[in-house]
């Protein structure tokens, strides 16, 4: 905490992380799907609350805000690494997880904003158990109430839904590796390898383990699709507080994800 207070030379508050995301583009009635690292923004007085207050003044709700939610834990067991678990272990894992709940489970690897986010008031969560996104505003339940379970970031997801309104992506000092939509042009670029995995759900009020069908991701790619994507298209940049931030177009990061997966799968 001394290390973040330190580097930040200005103080952080609702009111001037407002200011920077307007001079960043954000505007009132936007859809948004934010990505966001607190601690890049340096010391913020209200700390992740103040980013998410900041975030609803500036959209309002004449737009939406969506952010992922994402549960890796609630996943196929088989294929942890980090860390990986016994294989002796696999089966009862599968027996004893608790069932995915979207008020109870916890994200996992989103960082504060997200977590605090999620119990926010009229904040909703999709129903997948490992991809989950989290909404407020006037297009929540349009973007994630049709989660399907098969094909998690596919054309049953809210990337798909927040594709067809055109919504912008907001890094608050992320980068492309993390960019959720580049998986959407996975899906859509031909020659992606099914797999399986599985999860605890509820299913009538019982938990139960479904195997579902999903792609094999490669988001080890993500960061030269994000070189690729700023060669063709026009992101805008600066910052909030102190992170580096930009927002940009889901639709031209899908389709140019969509485009560098076809180039490479015919490699």
């Amino acid at each position: 905490m001394k290390e973040i207070v330190d580097k930040t030379k200005k103080l952080n508050t609702v009111s001037t992380l407002m200011e920077d995301l307007r001079s960043l583009g954000v505007k009132e009635g936007a859809t948004i799907l934010v990505h966001s690292s607190l601690s890049s923004i340096g010391w913020v007085n209200g700390g992740s609350m103040a980013v998410i207050e900041a975030l609803i003044n500036v959209v309002t709700n004449k737009g939406t805000l969506v952010m992922p939610a994402q549960s890796g834990e609630w996943s196929e067991p088989s294929k942890w690494g980090n860390p990986a678990v016994p294989e002796s272990w696999w089966e009862e894992i599968r027996q004893t997880m608790p069932a995915y709940e979207k008020d109870k489970t916890p994200t996992w690897g989103m960082g504060l904003i997200p977590e605090v986010f999620r119990n926010y008031p009229n904040v909703d969560r999709s129903n997948h158990p490992s991809s989950s996104f989290i909404a407020w505003g006037k297009d929540r339940d349009q973007i994630i109430n049709q989660h399907s379970l098969d094909f998690s970031l596919g054309e049953q997801s809210p990337l798909a839904r927040l594709y067809d309104l055109d919504a912008q992506v907001l890094f608050i000092g992320t980068d492309y590796g993390a960019n959720t939509t580049f998986h959407l042009g996975e899906y859509r670029a031909p020659g992606a390898e099914i797999v399986k995995e599985g999860a605890a759900v509820l299913e009538n009020g019982q938990r139960t383990w479904r195997v579902y069908h999903d792609i094999e991701f490669a988001e080890e790619e993500f960061v030269q699709v994000g070189v690729f994507f700023e060669q063709e298209y026009r992101v805008q940049k600066g910052l909030i507080g102190l992170a580096e931030s930009c927002l940009f177009s889901i639709k031209e990061a899908v389709d140019c994800s969509e485009k560098y997966f076809t180039q490479k799968r015919a490699e």
